[in-house]
């Protein structure tokens, strides 16, 4: 049976084993990877999960040219995963659309993070990227663009377009419900 078509109590029980899975889990897992539990299974569940996020990561990083949203949305679901607070992420790409680099950015509250153009221009050049993807979330759990999300993807965008950098997408994730504003028309 491949491990994918396993059900999550299925994969818990392959991790902390039958017994512990039958008293930590309660349907949802998120509850389980927080992180902030010193008891061996949650710490257990917390380091797999940050693994698979470096496995995401390296993934992109240097990997392949990135060809439409989707290639990104995967990445992006985990590394947001269980953020109680927003942040702003930055994808720095080549001329090919290549990762050079990921990076968080911002950091803010649980409804908004201060971005500053001229502090994401100083990595684009740092990074020497060409083209630029930006990525947020929504701890609210609504993944619909507001319009502050409007107004500094602009602001970014037209800052970025005056040193010749291309601005390819801006994703508005909520748990997994993601939204790209290439895809919406609002870029």
């Amino acid at each position: 049976m491949k491990i994918q078509s396993l059900s999550n109590v299925e994969l818990l029980t392959i991790l902390i084993g039958q017994k512990t899975t039958a008293k930590l889990y309660q349907g949802r897992l998120t509850q389980l990877v927080s992180g902030s539990d010193d008891k061996r299974p949650a710490r257990k569940l917390a380091a797999s999960l940050e693994f698979a996020k470096r496995l995401l990561h390296e993934k992109l990083d240097k990997g392949p040219a990135l060809q439409s949203p989707k290639d990104v949305t995967e990445y992006l679901a985990t590394h947001f995963l269980n953020r109680e607070y927003e942040t702003f992420v930055v994808i720095f790409l080549d001329n090919q659309h290549c990762v050079i680099s990921i990076e968080e950015m911002f950091r803010g509250t649980i409804n908004g993070a201060s971005v500053y153009p001229r502090e994401v221009a100083y990595a684009v050049l740092k990074h020497k990227a060409a083209a630029c993807i930006f990525a947020h979330n929504h701890p609210s759990g609504v993944a619909e663009p507001s319009m502050a999300d409007k107004a500094i993807t602009k602001r970014l965008k037209d800052a970025l377009s005056t040193i010749d950098i291309r601005v390819l997408d801006h994703f508005v994730v909520a748990g997994s419900k993601i939204v790209s504003f290439a895809e919406r028309g609002l870029l």
